[in-house]
């Protein structure tokens, strides 16, 4: 029989509300929140372990009440409408919250294609950016997304909603940007770097070959380590009054032309 939940001051609310709002917490906890039935089956199929599931009877659809009987989930608790509100980070969830462990994928871990095309962001910022970052690459099918010297929790939920359950289908490796740096030099995989600096076009670049596109924060750009060591740095023309894109579609731009290079396969 799952537990009932009416009350704000509920210790398991109370420990919800701190996940959501504290990186620190969910560190200490080894815990992430994951909303709506779509992200939470994206995570139990790439094998995240869900420890808690939280729902409100009075918002389930159908297809929520299904995944949830699909899902061996060890506790569930059922919420007021009241009290669920709150919790929900995003509206349209379904009445549906659960909480899962992280999953710390190593450069080992990795299984790369044989001609690999590969994401490397370097001190991403912002949650939703990220988000939407691992949605290109999951569109783009592509063989790793690297996170190097992330300046955000990449479990915010922010991260998690904003990329609607692709952190959960790409092999994502947090590294720092040397250990990345060799790591791709060890795999023969040629380093291409975005920067304004740059003199060559990302359209005039082959990208046929092994493959990482390393994107730079918005503020800063990419660090002299990346700058310092990559095989080619590459820009996209810019004819508008300002000198940059948002990350996340400079990257769609870029990542789509390696694509097509390779005849999207």
């Amino acid at each position: 029989m799952p537990r009932q939940i009416s009350s704000f001051r509920n210790s398991l609310v109370k420990n919800f509300f701190l996940l959501q709002e504290k990186p620190r917490a969910r560190k200490e906890q080894d815990l992430f929140i994951i909303e709506g039935i779509r992200e939470i089956k994206l995570a139990a199929a790439a094998g995240f372990e869900l420890t808690t599931l939280f729902y409100c009877p009075d918002i389930l659809g159908p297809e929520e009440e299904r995944g949830i009987g699909l899902l061996h989930i060890p506790e569930q608790v059922e919420i007021e409408p009241e009290v669920f509100e709150r919790m929900a980070y995003r509206k349209g969830n379904g009445g549906v919250i659960a909480l899962a462990r992280p999953r710390r994928l190593t450069f080992a871990d990795l299984k790369l294609s044989p001609v690999p095309l590969i994401l490397v962001l370097e001190s991403v910022e912002k949650p939703g950016n990220l988000g939407a970052l691992l949605r290109t690459a999951d569109a783009a099918n592509l063989d790793a997304v690297i996170i190097c010297d992330p300046q955000t929790d990449i479990y915010n939920p922010n991260a998690i909603r904003s990329s609607l359950g692709c952190i959960f289908t790409m092999p994502v490796v947090t590294a720092s940007s040397r250990e990345s740096i060799d790591w791709l030099k060890r795999q023969k995989i040629r380093i291409f770097g975005t920067a304004l600096s740059a003199t060559s076009f990302y359209h005039e670049t082959d990208f046929r070959q092994s493959a990482a596109i390393i994107m730079g924060s918005e503020a800063k750009g990419l660090s002299n380590a990346w700058l310092d060591e990559a095989d080619e740095l590459i820009k996209i023309p810019m004819k508008g009054k300002t000198d940059s894109m948002n990350v996340s579609a400079s990257a769609a731009v870029v990542i789509f032309e390696a694509r097509r290079q390779k005849n999207f396969q």
